[in-house]
């Protein structure tokens, strides 16, 4: 097959790696869809059986035109049972079959493959009144789940395709977040899906991410054909550019290159305040993260991402707890002082919903005396006006960040508005982290006079602009 459709290592892997149950996910243009259906007919090409097999897909148009006679479908690689190869494909049905099917050739006799759109429920049910080898489901994420659930319990083997969708859709939390990466791949996607593979493993279910760079065949001009094609900030862009899942359309933050930096260039910087903000979780089972964001104003009213730290409770066997959490903030306070030439931090700002991490704070400081001062984040103000201040400052080159701050970068890259025009619920962790920092000193961030005006935003916190005022 490499011979017809270049192959990268990932692909090769998994065209050799047996299990019963596969899940492809990734970006469009991955060739999810034209690597997977020559597996399935290798699988069945293998099968010493007679239990006819499935190939399904939204509707019969769609299986024509993305399976059977696409550029390196079934009969271009197969080969047309007319002209001398295997694939013998009847639309319409034939003989004893009344059924759009394929007839497939093989050593080990002809094997049945019923084509079925998962749009037409009555042509599905009754090919679904017994057992089945194989079960091939492409765009799995739109599939019926009535179908999906009827279908899995009757295949042997299940292998599906999809692009990533809204994460609290069925099909993912029934079916796809119960599978897990190989050993060889298990970091090798983006972190927030492999986060959401968290529901209880399902004896051999096999998880696969492909993306652009997992396409041997597909060019750099190609590439950004389709990337420039698909209008940034979509609810497509990042479900079908960036492969990940969400229901979120449209970006909240517009990140250009002049708003990030190298260290070098910070380290340039007079800076005449720091400050740490932590947003906390101990779930074990969510996402969710728990974040350390060092965030710089410097003498030119600019406000800088400098430092970031990133850890979750997810699969751990001792997972941390509150009290956990404070040496660890100190820890990372005192890496930055060394890495940053800081002579003073001393505010270290936490998620004011998290009572528990902030007590512990409080305790550790009246035990050790130490010169850190562990604050309640200020969060009267509300969670757009946040958003607008940094859109602001984003758009007058006002925030900063340094390049090295890669999940903050993503967050800003990822972070957007849901269908309702609300901020959506993730990809945010290290941005509120960022946010817990600078809150209490934004009067201090970019050109606030002229702002001002546009901002409904009269909350102050009195001890801080008075230690402001007086340069501590």
């Amino acid at each position: 097959m490499n011979d017809v459709f270049p192959l990268s290592e990932k692909y090769l892997d998994f065209l050799k790696y047996e299990c019963s149950c596969e899940f492809l996910e990734g970006t469009t243009a991955a060739g999810k869809t034209t690597v997977a259906v020559p597996k399935f007919m290798f699988k069945i090409m293998n099968y010493t059986g007679t239990k006819p097999s499935i190939i399904a897909g939204l509707d019969l148009g769609t299986i024509e035109k993305n399976i059977i006679n696409a550029d390196n479908g079934l009969i271009e690689v197969f080969g047309d049972y007319n002209q001398g190869g295997c694939i013998e494909y009847h639309s319409s049905g034939a003989g004893n079959i009344r059924m759009p099917h394929i007839l497939f050739h093989t050593q080990n006799g002809v094997k049945i493959i019923y084509i079925l759109g998962y749009d037409n429920v009555k042509r599905w049910k009754k090919a679904l009144g017994g057992q089945c080898y194989g079960l091939f489901i492409d765009e799995f994420n739109i599939a019926d789940m009535d179908f999906v659930r009827e279908s899995f319990m009757r295949a042997d083997y299940k292998l599906c395709t999809m692009n990533p969708d809204d994460p609290n859709k069925e099909c993912y939390i029934e079916y796809v977040n119960h599978a897990r990466p190989i050993e060889k791949y298990k970091n090798d996607g983006p972190q927030e899906l492999l986060d959401m593979l968290n529901e209880e493993q399902i004896a051999d279910w096999t998880w696969w991410y492909f993306s652009f760079d997992h396409n041997a065949s597909l060019t750099k001009e190609k590439k950004n054909q389709i990337i420039e094609s698909v209008p940034k900030g979509s609810k497509l862009y990042k479900n079908k550019i960036q492969g990940l899942r969400g229901k979120a359309t449209g970006l909240v933050f517009d990140l250009r290159k002049e708003n990030i930096i190298t260290r070098t260039q910070a380290l340039n910087m007079n800076f005449i305040r720091y400050a740490i903000g932590v947003d906390t979780s101990y779930s074990k089972k969510s996402h969710d993260k728990l974040t350390f964001t060092l965030i710089g104003i410097t003498e030119d009213r600019k406000c800088v991402v400098l430092e970031e730290q990133i850890d979750n409770n997810r699969n751990r066997e001792i997972p941390f707890a509150p009290s956990d959490v404070i040496p660890r903030t100190i820890e990372f306070a005192e890496k930055c002082k060394l890495l940053w030439n800081i002579n003073k931090l001393t505010y270290i700002f936490i998620d004011s919903a998290d009572a528990g991490t902030i007590s512990e704070g409080q305790k550790f400081k009246r035990m050790s005396h130490c010169i850190y001062q562990f604050v309640p984040a200020w969060k009267k103000t509300p969670n757009l006006i946040r958003v607008q201040l940094q859109q602001s400052w984003m758009k007058t080159c006002d925030f900063l960040v340094v390049d090295e701050c890669k999940n903050f970068i993503h967050e800003l890259n990822t972070y957007s508005f849901t269908e309702d025009g609300d901020l959506e619920d993730g990809n945010d962790h290290s941005i509120q982290g960022g946010q817990y920092g600078w809150l209490p000193f934004k009067k201090m961030i970019g050109n606030w006079e002229l702002i001002k005006h546009f901002i409904k935003d009269n909350t102050k916190d009195e001890t801080l602009e008075y230690d402001i005022k007086r340069g501590r």
